[in-house]
């Protein structure tokens, strides 16, 4: 079995997306390989919620420079695959449980 959702995505822009009361919405990693049909049914399973709809999008991978003691350090961050999960009104996901 192929693993689905990589993790949940938390910045601040999709903090604001998921206190929409009226749309809540939902980002997660998921595998480049995966559809939205399986990526519904794989959040449906694990948070037990209903998923309205399913949107995804192919991030590409970007270069990146740092200046350090030693020099410009180089070096890339690799493409990824996101989906952001709209669920139904009054539903919403718990991901920190009882921290």
């Amino acid at each position: 079995m192929k693993r689905i959702l990589i993790k949940p995505l938390v910045t601040e822009k999709t903090e604001r997306l998921s206190e929409n009361e009226k749309v809540p919405q939902y980002t997660f990693v998921v595998s480049k390989a995966a559809n939205k049909i399986e990526i519904k049914k794989a959040i449906e399973d694990m948070y037990n919620v209903p998923v309205k709809s399913v949107n995804t999008m192919v991030m590409p991978s970007k270069r990146k420079s740092r200046m350090t003691r030693s020099g410009v350090q180089k070096g890339a961050v690799s493409s990824y695959k996101k989906a952001i999960i709209t669920l139904p009104e009054g539903e919403e996901i718990d991901f920190y449980g009882e921290v």
